[in-house]
């Protein structure tokens, strides 16, 4: 590799990493799962790196571009990615690695902004949040359970009811609009209602999020 070559690739890895770095914050900012990992986020900037890497080697060399497919082909990918956010941005990153590596940086810049404002809009639009009401009492109670709900809550749905030989267990989906509807209308929380019963063991108000659904 002569002095341009060698100039021309440090300049592809430097706008990788700047655009790495991007897409570093962008996951940071957005993220809203339960756990964050900087070990994924760090990974994202390395293959961003990695990626521009490979391609500025085998851009102009079709022989050693085909070996290189054949050879990704055996590599077997043993880390399950749980979430579909996270894929998006892995190919996030390869894309912008592949954009550095044939020196396009306009298209990779112009792309990750896009992507960028994208997922900032679409953090700052609020979704009605998902609810679930979990209730366990006595076979006794099974039917005052069930009235209380429905005489609190206007809308909700049923997602399952487990009947034991002693004890019942009931899952309501709720939404926050719901909930704020019921507060409004009740002097009391529907929880006082529930522990008037003599039989009620649990009664749990958690949000629903894709990684309690998954």
């Amino acid at each position: 590799m002569n002095d341009k070559g060698l100039s021309d690739f440090l300049i592809s890895l430097l706008v990788a990493l700047v655009l790495g770095l991007v897409i570093f914050l962008a996951y940071r900012i957005t993220y809203s799962g339960v756990a964050y990992s900087k070990r994924f986020n760090v990974s994202l900037v390395m293959l961003t790196l990695i990626t521009t890497m490979v391609m500025a080697v085998i851009s102009n060399n079709i022989a050693l571009s085909l070996g290189m497919v054949g050879a990704l082909s055996i590599v077997r990918f043993r880390t399950a990615v749980k979430d579909s956010r996270d894929t998006t941005f892995i190919f996030w990153c390869i894309g912008i690695g592949i954009c550095c590596g044939v020196a396009q940086f306009a298209l990779a810049a112009i792309g990750s902004a896009v992507i960028f404002l994208f997922l900032i809009i679409m953090g700052q639009i609020h979704s009605d949040g998902k609810y679930l009401y979990v209730i366990r009492c006595g076979r006794a109670d099974e039917k005052a359970v069930e009235s209380i709900m429905f005489l609190y809550f206007r809308t909700l749905q049923m997602r399952s009811k487990n009947i034991h030989e002693n004890e019942v267990e009931f899952i309501y989906e709720l939404s926050e609009r719901t909930i704020k509807k019921a507060r409004k209308k009740n002097e009391d929380e529907v929880t006082d209602r529930l522990f008037k019963l003599d039989s009620l063991i649990v009664a749990n108000l958690v949000m629903q999020t894709d990684d309690m659904t998954r």
